[in-house]
């Protein structure tokens, strides 16, 4: 196994020469420090079937099966399809998944550490997956507004980007919404946190999820204070021009590893109907989330 920085990028490590099968406890220890501190690793020439895709999830953790079941692999489960191809005359996942800023499972009381991608059909145009690096984001807030966000909690919840399920058709909008809040219900996080591994401040909250920022006494703070967050995390940046994102491209053979504590993505889907189709495999490390993970 070789692991070198990706150049000219401001995050991101390529690995090469990494097979599961044969790399020892060492290795994947070496692997998943690359994760925490790199915050993404490439790793090179990744022809897996599904089954070998959920065996290299397994050396990195506990996998995640994702709690609905239209974006889960038929024959592997534990497998989240992204895919706007149908097999066999039927639709397999879900297409366009993940177009806003978010981290994975933000909106559940037990968020896992690492996420790990497997493309399988790769557009020839705008293919890539933008991020950013919410460790660097809190340190280049003014300090004014660190010391605004001190001690806060923020809550996130599914119900925004919630996609409407096949025996969803004809039910009244009003009752999704309620089965989605009860299956799902809000949950509050600290809206900073301590990384497990790499001791950094991190910003935990994302456009997509997070629906209000509160004192510690439970009392809201209004939404101007979360707009600035993300105004200036530029996770309201429609033009990606933003200092802290990074755009993260990939290639047939390509398997993304990164750090969904510290790291938030956005789907680059293509303007165009190209066909697209990803794997990815959530896991669970040896370390929770942060201490004190708990539902609101």
């Amino acid at each position: 196994m070789r692991i070198t920085d990706q150049p000219g990028a401001s995050l991101g490590a390529i690995v090469e020469d990494f097979d599961h099968t044969a790399a020892s406890d060492a290795d994947v220890r070496e692997l998943k420090r690359t994760v925490y501190t790199k915050k993404i690793a490439l790793l090179k020439g990744q022809h897996l079937t599904p089954g070998q895709f959920l065996a290299l999830g397994r050396r990195l953790g506990r996998p995640e099966t994702y709690y609905e079941p239209m974006y889960q692999h038929p024959e592997v489960p534990e497998i989240f399809v992204s895919s706007n191809v149908p097999h066999n005359g039927r639709r397999v996942g879900v297409p366009k998944t993940g177009k806003f800023w978010h981290a994975d499972y933000q909106f559940m009381p037990d968020p896992f550490g690492i996420t790990l991608i497997h493309p399988q059909v790769v557009p020839a145009v705008d293919r890539g997956t933008y991020f950013i690096d919410m460790g660097r984001a809190y340190e280049r807030l003014p300090e004014e507004l660190k010391a605004e966000i001190a001690g806060t909690r923020c809550r996130h919840s599914v119900r925004k980007y919630f996609k409407i399920r096949p025996h969803d058709v004809y039910r009244p909008i009003s009752e999704i919404i309620e089965e989605v809040e009860a299956k799902t219900p809000p949950v509050l996080q600290p809206t900073t946190f301590t990384h497990p591994v790499t001791g950094e401040t991190v910003l935990y909250l994302s456009e997509g999820f997070t629906v209000g920022i509160e004192d510690a006494a439970g009392e809201p703070l209004g939404d101007d204070l979360l707009r600035r967050l993300l105004l200036a995390t530029g996770q309201l940046d429609e033009t990606f021009q933003h200092e802290g994102i990074h755009l993260q491209t990939f290639e047939k053979g390509d398997l993304l590893v990164w750090d969904n504590r510290s790291l938030i993505p956005r789907a680059r889907h293509t303007a165009t109907p190209e066909p697209t189709v990803s794997h990815r495999v959530t896991v669970h490390d040896e370390h929770r989330l942060h201490d004190g993970t708990r539902a609101a």
